[in-house]
Order: structure tokens, then C-alpha cells, then sequence
């Protein structure tokens, strides 16, 4: 009978322990169920930076666009093939997908926080939060419309939506301005935000007010050739506060050990692959100015002493020609999403325009020169020197052509707003290689799948924008 009993109890106990542990067996601690709002916030603006700095073929090809740099070996993105390796489905999904889907799931997630009620400070830094997250997802927007055209928009996010509309550009573009000057009326500088989880300014509330507004005076500028709704963008802009200084900048620290570094030194070191040199349109313009930012930006060449570039275009010798600089593989270099010379760039040419903007032209020419020099490592005084050149000194009567082509210079290894700028301004004069494939890129294609999976919305969108061709210019792109 003891027998019988124990066969008996025996599987109870056991089902009893199972009962107990089956809710904790199957929880991994190293993987959490859920996940706080600011890590996507955290992953979105790394996301964003990775796909900005990267110098991958597959993703993003604007140096060798704007002719900063140019391949040794694998030519056909530097003649402006964007099909074959499917460049614009890239770039397309890693925003839609890595940026702004992160950012909105923030956003979610952190509704879902505050269904609790919380103190009033907490109130304000969850105001914060919000406003920022806003900020970032209108930058993200910002590349998209101004790569594409017409793009999903108001229905992108809407995961059961596998067919969204393609929005105007130019309607989604003022909503987006909208969308920020709300963001900034929200910002509390009183309170905190989100502080060691914000890779740029640290949860400065302060700090990120002043980068809206510089985004918001870039955003104006970009359509200054558009109507007269930019005058009163860039004037509110500028009177509300904008970048003053290099300190301002906008960058995202990398680390010196992966999976943290700058993507240029996975992409140029870690790889062990040879395939880009400076771009000969690049170096002869620094080596003709005397730049003092010859050096950082590109090696010698193979003389030991000199500088030169490859031919945009063509199959180059890695070991002749200057290669990009020492501070381009430095796995901790900054990636900079927005910087004071830029502003200071914007500020030069709203002067121009006519608008209600303190200063001179010159002035702001000087300052957003000065500050790129010295942002490289160069000093005040070489500043000065070089701007006192010909070839250099602000030339109000083709104000263009004076902003456009330093401005190219600097945001070296920006390509991606290198490549926008040039379009707006039409300087500097840059020739397209003699095998390209197309005339050089005005837009980018819509992505294959588009054409395959959402085709009566792609078709809708080709015919709205004119055609789906590189060569189509986008609103704020005027000849």
C-alpha cells in the first residue's frame, strides 16, 4: 500500500514543482520582455548617425557624388548606378525601419509609462522626451523628402498599411515645419529630458532647443528659392536662437571599440579593403586655395610630399593617389548631425535674400569658414591668411558660388548634406564622369519593391513628381 501511494504522490509533487517553475524557466534575464522608452530613442539616433557617416556602397554613396571621394576598384556607384546593388532600398529601409519606426515606438511606449500618474517634474521631463523625440523623427523626414520626392508619409507607419499613399513632398515638408515649431514650444528648458541616454547633447534641454532651431533655419533655407514662406521660417529661427559656436555642434561620440566606432573605420580599416582615394576635384581645389585643411582631409600621395586624387569615376591606384585623412579612421571620430558653420553658412546667405537677420554677409561668410578651421585643428590666424585669398575672399556679387564651393569644402565627409547644399546652390561646378550612367543625381529613385509590391501608389507618385528619374529635380530645386 506504501508503494501504491508513493507511485501516486510522486506525479502530483512533480506537476506541483513544474506548476511553480514553469513562469520563471522560460525567462531569460539577459533578454528583457519589455524595454524602456529611451533605449529606441538611444538606438534611433545612432541608427541615424551610422547610416550619415557611412561610407558603404550598398547604403550611402554621396562622397563619391559629390566627388569627395572616388573608388579604386568598384566604379559603377561613382557613375551613379543606384540599381544594381539597390542603393535607394537601403536608405530607404534603414530610416523607415531603424529611425523612425524606433522613434515612434518610443513614443508609444512611453504613453504607456505615463498611464500612472506621476510628479509634476516628472511631467516636465516627459515633455521633454516627447518634444525631442519629435525633433528627431522631423529630421529623419527631412533626408527622406529630400532624397525622394513624394513618400510615404501619413500612412508609412501603419504596419497593417502594406500599400500606403505617397504624400505631396512639398505638403509633407510644411507639415514637418509644423511638426517642429511645436516640438520647440513644448521644449521646458526648466526641466530634464533624457540625459545620459541622449547621445548628442546629454539630456540638455537648452542645448537641443538651440539644434531646432538650427534645423528649423535649415529647413527654411532649403526652400529659399521656393516662395516667400522661408523668410519668416529662417527670421522666427534665427530670433529664437541658433548655433554660436562650435560648442553647439550636434555630434554623436563613437567609442574605440566595436560595435561602438565611426562606421568609416569598419568600412576603411576594420574591413582590410583598399577601395576609395580622395577625388581629384576635391584635392585640386584644397592644394590650389592652400587649404589649411589639406592635411587632415586627405594624405600624401605616393610622392611622400605631394597631394592627388583619383578620377571621379574611374578605376584608381590605391597606393598613387591621397587617401582620406588620418582623422577619417580614427574609430572615435564624432559624427556630426548638424554644426555652427553650416548655420553659419545659412545665416550668410539669408542676408543675401534680404532677410531680417543681424550682421553681414561677409561676416557670417567669415565665421562659418573660421569655424570649420578650427574645428579641423587649424587656428584663427589661418583662418584670416586663407581668407584673405582671391580665390577665397567672400565675392558678394556671385554669393553662390562663394558659400557653395567653401561650403563643399566643408562638410567634407558629410556627403549626404554635401550633395543637398550642391543641388540648392548649383556650386561648386562639378562634372559628371565621362562613363556615368546618368547625368549626376538631382533624386534618387524609389526603391524595386516600391515598384512591385505598391505599384499603383508608385505609379501615382512617378507621375506626380514628373518622372521617377534621377534626373527629376524635387520642389526646392530650381535651375
Amino acid at each position: 500500500m506504501k508503494k501504491l501511494i508513493t507511485i501516486v504522490l510522486l506525479p502530483l509533487l512533480f506537476m506541483a514543482a513544474c506548476k511553480k517553475d514553469l513562469t520563471s524557466i522560460n525567462v531569460d534575464p539577459k533578454s528583457p520582455l519589455t524595454y524602456p522608452s529611451a533605449a529606441f530613442f538611444t538606438g534611433a539616433q545612432k541608427n541615424m548617425m551610422d547610416l550619415l557617416q557611412s561610407t558603404n556602397v550598398n547604403v550611402n554613396i554621396f562622397r563619391l557624388i559629390v566627388q569627395h571621394w572616388t573608388p579604386t576598384t568598384y566604379t559603377d556607384e561613382a557613375r551613379f548606378d543606384l540599381g544594381t546593388r539597390q542603393v535607394p532600398r537601403q536608405m530607404w529601409n534603414a530610416i523607415y525601419r531603424d529611425v523612425i519606426r524606433d522613434l515612434r515606438e518610443a513614443k508609444v511606449l512611453m504613453a504607456d509609462e505615463l498611464l500612472s500618474p506621476v510628479p509634476a517634474e516628472d511631467a516636465v521631463i516627459r515633455q521633454n522626451q516627447t518634444a525631442i523625440l519629435e525633433i528627431m523623427e522631423v529630421y529623419a523626414w527631412f533626408y527622406l523628402v529630400t532624397t525622394f520626392g513624394d513618400i510615404p508619409y501619413s500612412e508609412a507607419m501603419d504596419v497593417e498599411n502594406t500599400q500606403p499613399v505617397y504624400d505631396d513632398q512639398q505638403t509633407i515638408y510644411m507639415d514637418l515645419l509644423s511638426r517642429l515649431d511645436a516640438a520647440i514650444n513644448n521644449l521646458d528648458v526648466s526641466g530634464d529630458s533624457f540625459g545620459a541616454s541622449d547621445l548628442i547633447y546629454n539630456g540638455d534641454v537648452e542645448a537641443w532647443m538651440k539644434f531646432a532651431n538650427s534645423l528649423k533655419l535649415k529647413m527654411g533655407m532649403t526652400i529659399a528659392d521656393v516662395g516667400s514662406q522661408a523668410q519668416s521660417i529662417v527670421e522666427s529661427a534665427v530670433a529664437a536662437g541658433v548655433f554660436t559656436s562650435n560648442a553647439d555642434n550636434a555630434e554623436l561620440q563613437y567609442l574605440g571599440a566595436p560595435p561602438n566606432t565611426n562606421p568609416l573605420w569598419v568600412d576603411l580599416v576594420q574591413s582590410g579593403r583598399k577601395d576609395f582615394v580622395a577625388a581629384r576635384t576635391v584635392v585640386e581645389k584644397l592644394v590650389t586655395l592652400d587649404d589649411p585643411r589639406l592635411e587632415v582631409f586627405v594624405t600624401p600621395d605616393s610622392s611622400g610630399t605631394g597631394h592627388s586624387g583619383g578620377i571621379p569615376g574611374e578605376s584608381n591606384n590605391y597606393a598613387a593617389y591621397s587617401k582620406p585623412g588620418d582623422a577619417f579612421i580614427d574609430p572615435t571620430l564624432p559624427g556630426i548631425f548638424l554644426s555652427y558653420d553650416e548655420v553659419e553658412f545659412y545665416l550668410a546667405e539669408a542676408v543675401e535674400r534680404g532677410y531680417n537677420v543681424a550682421g553681414t554677409a561677409s561676416q557670417h561668410y567669415n565665421n562659418a569658414v573660421t569655424a570649420s578651421i578650427m574645428y579641423w585643428g587649424g587656428t584663427a590666424a589661418e583662418a584670416t591668411a586663407y581668407l584673405s585669398q582671391p580665390g577665397v575672399a567672400y565675392n558678394s556679387s556671385n554669393w553662390k558660388q562663394s558659400i557653395g564651393e567653401q561650403k563643399w569644402l566643408a562638410l567634407y565627409n558629410r556627403g549626404w548634406d554635401a550633395w543637398i547644399e550642391w543641388r540648392r546652390l548649383d556650386y561648386p561646378a562639378l562634372v559628371k564622369p565621362p562613363t556615368a550612367f546618368s547625368d549626376i543625381p538631382l533624386r534618387f529613385t524609389y526603391p524595386v519593391p516600391e515598384q512591385n509590391l505598391n505599384r499603383a501608389n508608385y505609379d501615382a507618385a512617378s507621375s506626380a513628381i514628373g518622372t521617377d528619374q534621377v534626373t527629376t529635380r524635387l520642389f526646392w530645386d530650381v535651375s
